[in-house]
């Protein structure tokens, strides 16, 4: 009697959310490789039978987004398409109870923090040797480094501490492991990522060391830019920019969440700072670092929004010219303090204070830009696209903020540094000349 042949297992890891989420499953990725699993990342092959989609559960479009992918999944196991569906991250580790009940068809569900759990249905151990070991699946050149997980904010709008937990930084040694590794991957930029980067230190080494941290990193041989990403504003600590100005592969740049500048706002939020002190802080910063990039993410209609708070905001973005920002509408989330006030601005005025707010800041970016024009800058190559290659300056963080048009008629490797002179400036983009 024949025996039919057994297919081996090959997995398709799907991330949605941050890009603390695409560190989560580059480093699945990578424990399951290790363990001789055939693992891929947003495959379109289809030629996988297993498929794990790494979760989130932010706001209401990002889980709206995950339950929508889930549904997708499992109508794929339905059709005999897929053998298992694994489901894990912060909508997981949020709703997981409801989640079970609602989609029966998914073979197991996992926490933001069970890992070990998830390989032991493949019947692979977790390897901590394998620490810092990731199957990267963003281009080769550039890479997130996670040095904390979990939050102590308390923030009234925010859901992060109840799907991440507590603040835990990783040790200086750990982070500055990961980093030669990622360097002897090819790796020539890092961008160091947390729920909140300032608080880095305080737990294990009784005070704040993103200073120190830093300067261990940027001692690493190879790495070429390290970047500075999700610094809350309260209790900001400076000294980080005394290193920054001090070393030359550590980006003039710093993504600074400051969510809104009215006090009434500020308050309700529990942002643990004044409008003065904001204003305040972003003087320091630029006097510390003169020339400095500023990103910030902002939030639009949190319940109790006037008129005149919209009006603070929009003259905070005129007084200070932030070089980036970003914008969220206001989504009102369950177990937040915020859940227990009324969500009372409507969907769509939400959107349109958005817009309103974001119509100052094109402004603006576009006046720095044109700043620029005469300038040269030196540039990382990204990616070649419609026959143009485009890449970032330092000031630039990957897909959240500008891009350079390069034009050159020499063949160029993603990866690579070169000097552009700019000759064009538009809202949100740059474009020049590749210089000797």
């Amino acid at each position: 009697m024949k025996t039919k042949k057994l297919k081996q297992d090959k997995v398709n890891i799907i991330t949605l959310g941050c890009s603390k989420n695409m560190v989560d499953s580059e480093v699945l990725s990578g424990q399951l490789n290790a363990n001789g699993i055939n693992v891929a990342h947003e495959s379109e092959k289809l030629d996988h039978n297993i498929v794990v989609v790494n979760t989130c559960g932010f706001i209401d479009k990002a889980k709206e987004e995950s339950v929508n992918t889930i549904l997708e999944q499992v109508e794929l196991k339905k059709k005999g398409k897929l053998d298992k569906v694994y489901i894990t991250g912060c909508l997981s580790e949020r709703y997981r109870s409801d989640l079970m009940t609602e989609i029966p068809e998914v073979d197991a569900w996992f926490g933001t923090m069970e890992l070990p759990l998830i390989l032991k249905q493949f019947n692979a151990d977790y390897k901590t040797e394998l620490v810092g070991e990731r199957l990267l699946s963003t281009p080769k050149h550039y890479a997130y480094l996670k040095i904390s997980e979990g939050c102590n904010r308390t923030c009234s709008f925010c859901a992060i501490p109840l799907m991440r937990g507590g603040h835990i930084s990783k040790t200086i040694e750990e982070v500055v492991a990961e980093a030669k590794k990622l360097v002897s991957m090819g790796v020539k930029e890092v961008m160091l990522i947390a729920q909140e980067l300032t608080y880095y230190g305080l737990d294990i080494y009784k005070k704040r060391a993103l200073a120190d941290l830093l300067k261990h990193l940027s001692d690493v041989p190879g790495l070429q830019w390290i970047r500075l990403h999700y610094a809350y504003p309260s209790k900001f600590p400076l000294d980080i920019l005394d290193v920054m100005r001090e070393r030359d592969n550590i980006c003039n740049y710093l993504d600074m969440p400051l969510q809104h500048i009215s006090n009434n706002m500020l308050k309700a939020m529990k942002r643990q700072m004044e409008t003065q002190e904001i204003y305040d802080l972003v003087a320091a910063i630029r006097d510390k670092v003169p020339g400095i990039a500023i990103r910030s993410t902002l939030i639009a209609g949190f319940p109790g929004e006037t008129r005149d708070d919209v009006d603070q905001l929009k003259q905070f973005l005129e007084d200070v010219r932030l070089d980036r920002v970003g914008i969220f509408t206001y989504s009102h989330e369950e177990n937040t303090s915020a859940y227990d006030l009324e969500d009372n601005i409507l969907a769509e005025e939400k959107e349109a204070r958005a817009q309103e707010i974001m119509e100052v800041q094109q402004e603006i970016s576009y006046e720095k830009n044109q700043e620029k024009i005469g300038q040269t800058f030196k540039v990382i190559v990204d990616k070649k696209e419609a026959g143009r290659y485009l890449g970032r300056t330092e000031f630039d963080s990957v897909e959240v903020d500008n891009e350079v048009i390069i034009n050159t008629d020499k063949p160029l490797t993603p990866g690579e540094f070169v000097n552009v002179h700019i000759t064009k400036a538009y809202d949100y983009d740059l474009e020049g000349d590749v210089v000797a």
